[in-house]
């Protein structure tokens, strides 16, 4: 659909389906206030992502990830982040969502610590997603939210809620509605100024941050991009420097050998790194692509006890409690399974040892992405964390080795692994085209994580062939993926979910990605344009 110009002022134009929110969203004042923002930062953060490339040629000929050099004094100095507000200082139980409105309701409800509202993996950005996030956080932050379902229910906040935080989308992410002189704005920008423009100081003068969550960096120099686009925007609203507070995603292999100076970097208001497992296991494969002898089996086998994700973790733990850093478990995507007690139990059973894991080697809290996982975590945390956290835990050991980050993981890859991969990638691809970023797949809450990891092993495994084969001796072909790929745009146009009408757009989209010659930094950047 052509986007309808909705504002066109000097220099700045604001394209898109007309809402009746989006004048509430964007007025005169905060477009201005985005039009300064990418003054001030677009240029640094083309040259930030410019860099990305760099680095990833040099893996693609070779070369491997390890601790910089030109880092070390930061790494072998005395100096903790600054202290961690009071509404932070317990975050056992975390769960995340889009920012739709029930879910915003039921996320603040359900009994967690912390409600992560997502703009990015579980947020297709459509204008409308976008616009209506924005309204429905708003009124959360106010108290004003309501919703009423189709069936009558309705729903509402309750007197006691988990804390907000906020997750912008990622710096390679454009938001093409909005464009400066023309060129698009970046999404981080849009996603972080409009929330604060519009809740940083109602929430600053209650004690609650505002608080972020950053995804996807890369690099020291990326956190202090970050740093500064907060000093800045806490000066034009008045704030104290370090109001705005913010965990980091360690979800990229690079991001993996800068733990420390990534919260140097935002050591005055840093207030934790978080295990972003599936993202991480996506960025070994994505940074590695080029080295065949990393290849990693089927994802179902990929579980956080392997080697390079044990020591990555670990390795977190320690880095955080040196630093006065918390450090934030992982994501359990398991959903409740109805009318299967036994299925239920062994799901049940995977996240209480998952959790165990977690708590018992010195994380200060985890991820649930189900309101019915939050009691189990939360038993299984006040079992063995009687404290608000384990800061006082000196993590064991010593620092992980390069080696130690990287080390292969052995495995199989079936041929039901293989067609699983498709199926998920195709799914999640389709549903995401419709406008749904956060989608159910075989009792499991996926977002784009997920089918970032199973349509690069997809890649993986076809442009390494020569050494691969499926463990009952069948050869690994692009006509299998074929094959494949035709069954399952044949099942999920048939089968009436979300997505269905958009099954064969996304197989297109998938072949062309899976078959290219280079592995694609992102499936939302090639899918984005379709949006439109």
């Amino acid at each position: 659909m052509p986007m309808e110009t909705l504002y066109d002022t000097t220099g700045i134009e604001v394209r898109g389906c007309s809402s009746p929110d989006c004048a509430g969203v964007l007025p005169a004042r905060a477009l201005v206030f985005l039009a300064n923002l990418h003054d001030h930062f677009d240029a640094r953060c083309r040259a930030l992502l410019a860099e990305r490339a760099r680095v990833q040629a040099r893996y693609d000929v070779g070369e491997l990830p390890d601790f910089r050099a030109d880092t070390r004094a930061i790494r072998a100095g005395d100096w903790r982040v600054a202290p961690i507000p009071a509404a932070l200082q317990d975050r056992r139980v975390e769960i995340t969502g889009p920012v739709d409105r029930k879910m915003v309701i039921n996320g603040l409800n359900s009994g967690a610590n912390v409600f992560m509202a997502d703009f990015e993996d579980s947020t297709t950005p459509t204008w409308k997603n976008l616009l209506d996030g924005q309204v429905n956080l708003r009124d959360a932050v106010t108290g004003r939210i309501e919703y009423h379902a189709p069936d009558g229910r309705g729903y509402r906040l309750k007197a006691d809620t988990a804390v907000l935080m906020v997750r912008p989308r990622g710096l390679h992410l454009s938001e093409d509605h909005v464009r400066i002189d023309g060129e698009p704005v970046s999404g981080a920008l849009f996603d972080f100024a409009v929330f604060a423009l519009h809740n940083a100081r109602d929430l600053a003068a209650r004690g609650l941050g505002p608080f972020f969550y950053l995804p996807k960096l890369q690099s020291m120099e990326e956190a202090a991009w970050w740093e500064d686009v907060m000093t800045y925007v806490e000066r034009e609203l008045g704030l104290a420097r370090g109001t705005f507070k913010v965990t980091v995603l360690i979800e990229t292999l690079p991001a993996a050998f800068q733990m420390e100076e990534i919260l140097y970097a935002l050591r005055r208001r840093v207030v934790g790194l978080n295990c972003g497992r599936w993202d991480y296991i996506f960025s070994y494969l994505k940074t590695l692509r080029a080295h065949p002898d990393r290849v990693l089996p089927e994802r179902g086998q990929v579980a956080m006890t392997v080697p390079f994700l044990r020591n990555y973790s670990r390795h977190l733990i320690r880095v955080c409690h040196r630093r006065g850093a918390f450090a934030m478990g992982g994501m359990a995507a398991q959903i409740p399974i109805k009318g299967d007690a036994s299925a239920n139990d062994t799901a049940l059973a995977k996240v209480r040892a998952d959790k165990l894991r977690e708590v018992t080697d010195g994380h200060d809290g985890t991820w649930v992405a189900h309101p019915a996982l939050v009691p189990l975590a939360r038993e299984v945390f006040d079992a063995h964390m009687p404290t608000p956290n384990q800061l006082h835990v000196a993590s064991e050991g010593v620092p992980a080795t390069r080696d130690e980050l990287l080390a292969p993981c052995g495995g199989s890859i079936t041929q039901a692994g293989f067609d699983n991969n498709v199926e998920v990638s195709l799914r999640y691809l389709a549903a995401w085209l419709a406008g749904q970023g956060c989608v159910p797949i075989h009792h499991l809450m996926e977002d784009a994580a997920t089918a970032e990891i199973a349509r690069t092993q997809l890649w993986q495994w076809l442009h390494h062939a020569d050494g691969l084969a499926f463990d009952d001796g069948a050869p690994i072909t692009v006509a299998r993926f074929d094959q494949a790929l035709a069954a399952q745009t044949h099942a999920l146009a048939a089968a009436g979910v979300t997505g269905s009408t958009r099954a064969a757009k996304a197989a297109c989209l998938l072949g062309e990605l899976v078959r290219a010659d280079t592995l694609a930094e992102f499936l939302t950047l090639h899918a984005y344009p379709q949006l439109h």
